[in-house]
């Protein structure tokens, strides 16, 4: 698929069959920031991934899932980063933790406000987010995520960068059981408990 030369898609063919799916950008958003979500098992994923996408879920479900990663991955047999040998890919950004830059940006660079727009197909979106200028925030905030800071020479901008590696970090996502046990710690602690009781 070319985006200069072909109609994006909004429909897939399974079985024979085609299928419309839901090209919107929202639920390709919803659909990774659901995929990075620990407290859902692989079932509960491929439920909802088919729900989000299809309004007619095909019976051909293990193709479904295939067309879908298809989709979401605009098209593309490999992510770029992997497809250069890094398959250990850094996350540079969350559309959960960096929403309102991302918004922003958009708004910034192209008056495209994410709110008001009743439909944005997810590869335009897509090819979008990839382009945004230096200038914007977001894109600043992922440079500052994805430098590596064991190839800067200079010892103090290696503690810059590192302060701004820190600051910017896409903070970790607890399961819900990591996060009540983190609480009964706090709440363990600010009572002057022992906290032996809740490790």
């Amino acid at each position: 698929m070319n985006i200069l030369i072909d109609l994006l898609p909004a429909k897939v063919r399974i079985d024979g069959v085609e299928y419309e799916i839901n090209s919107d950008f929202r639920t390709s958003i919803l659909f990774e920031i659901m995929m990075q979500d620990r407290d859902l098992d692989d079932k509960s994923k491929i439920v909802q991934a088919l729900d989000l996408y299809y309004s007619k879920i095909p019976c051909n479900v293990e193709k479904a899932i295939d067309e879908i990663l298809w989709f979401y991955k605009c098209g593309k047999e490999e992510d770029s980063l992997k497809a250069k040998g890094n398959l250990k890919a850094v996350n540079i950004y969350s559309y959960d933790y960096d929403a309102e830059y991302i918004y922003s940006a958009f708004l910034d660079q192209y008056g495209v406000d994410l709110q008001d727009i009743e439909f944005l197909h997810w590869w335009k979106f897509k090819a979008m987010f990839k382009s945004l200028k230096e200038d914007n925030e977001i894109v600043k905030i992922m440079g500052y995520r994805a430098i590596d800071i064991s190839k800067i020479k200079d010892k103090a901008q290696r503690e810059h960068y590192k302060k701004l590696k820190e600051m910017y970090k896409i903070p970790s996502v607890l399961t819900k059981d990591e996060k009540e046990k983190l609480d009964a710690i706090r709440e363990a602690l600010s009572n002057s408990k022992n906290v032996d009781n809740v490790l």
